[in-house]
């Protein structure tokens, strides 16, 4: 008996040591171990301080729910244990960090999933930022004189034509009044900062007016392109190529304006060109030839007369006349030769962008010096003065050396736009 009961425990002994041995040390051919002791966290799992955190960023779920537990091929052993293989690590290690008071929440919890800091400068910063080095110190102020220098500088003018401020006609492209307002005379003239009246201490202006370009035997346009860019230019609606040359002219920053053919006191003795307006004719008739006229190109801020003493004279038949011209946004300039002119009268009446010129610089070509000085004179009694000179070639000389000595008398050249806008308002 004592022999069977020996033999009994040791039978005993040995099942219960040879599973034990399976159950942690698995043969090679099995699937997986026998019998798996899972230690996992608690549902609530406590967090180790950031400092003693383990798991990388990456674990994080994107929701800012707990981190799921890496799988064993990745895991890194706890210092000091040799765990045997098929055994993960995290949940026999969680028990040993300390425990989180519960009145705190998980920081590898929701708590912790806040949004990433934003890479803007707060709003309550941004007036910490220091300013862009541009606008970091103030430019001196410019003397009137330096300005008047500036004035007379390369300042581009818009390509034209505008689409919005053309309409097609059965003579072709005619100026109107753009849908937002804009008109010929604004959008088409030069820029200059002295379109108003003269304020104390401001220089004195002179605008000058080139006439009787595309008229026959008028000069080459070259020699009125090498003129001071404030200095604009009259061209008649005859001759070819005018579009062409009126861009040339725009491009080296002149101001454009149409000149018309107005009946003079002894018509047809003196017969200023083709589709003349005429006294004789029809306020229909005159509106049709001036269409066609203001057809032959575009880019012209405004209307200057060639001849008309008759013309002008009779209010009847200028009125539909300038009535056209202020339908279409342009504005007038006599040329100062009329002297019974009733432009200045219409021009009231219908709120017309207009001036008249103060003086005809060469009609005497002895005397242009003389006439210069006087268009300086007025310019300083009254602020602004316009003058009309033809395309001579001595003229045209005599304009640009005149032009060099301006600075230095506190006067400024401007366009013809300007000086008509100055002078309205004064």
């Amino acid at each position: 008996m004592k022999a069977l009961a020996v033999t009994a425990s040791i039978v005993f002994w040995t099942l219960v040591l040879g599973g034990a041995w399976l159950a942690f040390f698995p043969g090679p051919d099995a699937e997986g171990p026998i019998a798996v002791v899972e230690v996992s966290p608690s549902p609530e799992p406590a967090a180790a301080p950031p400092a003693q955190s383990t798991s990388p960023p990456a674990q994080t779920a994107p929701n800012g729910g707990p981190s799921a537990a890496a799988p064993p091929s990745d895991a890194a052993p706890a210092p000091g244990v040799d765990l045997p293989p098929g055994f993960a690590v995290d949940g026999l290690m969680a028990p040993q960090q300390p425990a989180q008071p519960p009145a705190f929440p998980p920081l590898d919890g929701g708590a912790q999933a806040d949004p990433p800091p934003s890479t803007a400068p707060p709003t309550n910063q941004a007036a910490l930022l220091p300013p862009p080095a541009s606008s970091a110190a103030t430019p001196p102020a410019s003397s009137p004189v330096q300005d008047a220098a500036l004035e007379t500088g390369s300042i581009p003018l818009i390509p034209v034509p505008l689409a919005d401020l053309v309409e097609e006609s059965e003579y072709g492209p005619l100026p109107k009044v753009g849908a937002d307002g804009k008109r010929p005379a604004e959008v088409y003239a030069r820029p200059s900062r002295y379109a108003a009246k003269a304020a104390l201490g401001e220089p004195a202006r002179v605008a000058i007016l080139i006439s009787g370009l595309g008229l026959p035997d008028s000069p080459e346009d070259d020699a009125v392109a090498a003129l001071p860019a404030p200095i604009s230019v009259a061209y008649a609606a005859y001759g070819r190529n005018l579009q062409e040359r009126v861009t040339k002219l725009r491009v080296a920053g002149h101001e454009i304006l149409l000149q018309i053919p107005l009946e003079p006191d002894n018509y047809p003795s003196q017969d200023p060109g083709p589709h003349t307006l005429l006294t004789t004719l029809p306020p229909e008739e005159n509106i049709k030839r001036l269409q066609w006229m203001m057809s032959r190109f575009t880019g012209y801020v405004g209307v200057t007369n060639y001849m008309g003493a008759k013309f002008e004279s009779s209010q009847v038949s200028f009125l539909p006349v300038l009535e056209e011209v202020k339908a279409r946004g342009l504005l007038y300039l006599d040329d100062g030769n009329v002297k019974q002119s009733t432009a200045g009268q219409i021009a009231s009446m219908l709120g017309l962008d207009y001036s008249v010129a103060h003086v005809q610089i060469d009609d005497s070509p002895a005397a242009i010096g003389a006439a210069l000085a006087r268009l300086e004179s007025v310019a300083k009694e009254r602020g602004t003065a316009i003058g009309i000179a033809s395309a001579k070639p001595a003229t045209l000389k005599q304009l640009m050396a005149w032009s060099e000595t301006l600075q230095a008398k506190g006067i400024v050249l401007v366009p013809v736009s300007a000086a008509v806008l100055a002078q309205r308002q004064s």
